[in-house]
């Protein structure tokens, strides 16, 4: 698990409700978790919701405002594909099935991932189909929001679509070999 830093809020800071996108205010003095440092902007939960910071912001945060994150906020840089995709499968990484230490990606439960630019807004639209290690896991929908939320953190993501699948079946050869040995099974 990653850790998360607390810290104050300096001063009242526009951030967006992630995954909805709207813009809000946070105010000064609120207590924020730091819970990714990405693409030159950060992911907080305040009051447990979840925010995305510009990295034009950052000294809300306490931390400096440096000129490539200025440079990003006013050029609006748009990662490639690619790039994309792979902090998606990153961000994937941080997301857990609450019953196995062992993350959804390397567990197998990620069947597919599809990257689609959306050129009027500069950004992606992302595709995500996964499995469950049941089809009656209860944890189902948490999961399924958790790694929602993780890919809407992505600074050029303008909207991530996350999709319960059940065929191919799952089935534990579909984990990595790092998960099996994690879990005992090699």
């Amino acid at each position: 698990m990653q850790n998360q830093e607390s810290i104050e809020l300096t001063r009242d800071v526009e951030a967006a409700i992630v995954p909805a996108g709207d813009q809000v205010t946070l105010i000064k003095g609120e207590t924020a978790q730091i819970t990714q440092e990405l693409g030159g902007s950060f992911t907080v939960l305040v009051n447990g919701n979840m925010f995305r910071i510009q990295g034009k912001d950052a000294d809300a945060l306490g931390r400096e405002v440096t000129e490539s994150r200025i440079k990003a906020a006013i050029e609006g840089d748009v990662a490639t594909p690619e790039e994309v995709e792979a902090h998606v499968w990153e961000q994937m990484k941080t997301c857990f099935d609450p019953e196995i230490p062992v993350n959804v990606v390397d567990l197998g439960l990620i069947y597919d991932c599809v990257v689609t630019p959306v050129k009027e807004k500069s950004s992606y639209h992302i595709l995500v189909k996964m499995t469950l290690t049941a089809p009656g896991c209860g944890m189902g929908p948490v999961i399924q929001q958790d790694v929602q939320n993780k890919v809407m953190c992505i600074e050029d993501v303008s909207e991530a679509i996350v999709e319960l699948v059940w065929e191919p079946q799952w089935n534990q050869g579909m984990m990595t070999e790092a998960a099996k040995l994690q879990l005992g099974l090699m």
